[in-house]
């Protein structure tokens, strides 16, 4: 049996647990990191696309951008069409703590990758994303109440 999604899974576990630890001194806790770099990278994104975005369900999207407004990194503002939805945008704050954030996402992919030639991270790069890919497809029958069968 093949182990690759244990070995990514570890992969994914460690880096989360090295960001947490490493942006306490943010207040940034249990991933919030991740929302907030994708709203800095989409101003102006809904919650429904930003939790698409990162792959969590909208009650867990919801959690983490409640918190991230409580400390004041990201502010909601009334769309200007339509006033029920909400945009996300950052704060100075937020945009204040971004770049620290790609810092350490350039040095993990850099730790990654050591030992790699350029072409060897091409090749993974695209291999994961064909993985992701197919996970979706499961993700988004899942998520819409179904069962898959195995």
């Amino acid at each position: 049996m093949k182990e690759i999604l244990r070995e990514i899974g570890m992969i994914a576990r460690a880096l989360d647990s090295i960001s947490n630890i490493e942006f306490k001194e943010f207040e940034l806790t249990k991933g919030q990191y991740l929302y907030l770099v994708r709203i800095c990278e989409h101003p102006g994104i809904i919650q429904e696309n930003l939790a698409e975005l990162i792959k969590v369900d909208r009650t867990t999207a919801a959690r983490a951008i409640q918190k991230l407004e409580m400390n004041g990194f990201i502010e909601k503002r009334d769309d200007t069409h339509n006033k029920k939805i909400k945009r996300l945008f950052p704060t100075e704050k937020g945009e204040g703590v971004f770049p620290f954030i790609l810092r350490e996402h350039r040095h993990s992919e850099a730790v990654a990758l050591t030992g790699f030639s350029p072409s060897e991270a091409e090749t993974i790069l695209h291999l994961l994303q064909r993985v992701r890919k197919n996970i979706e497809v499961d993700w988004e029958f899942v998520k819409k109440g179904n069962k898959r069968s195995y």
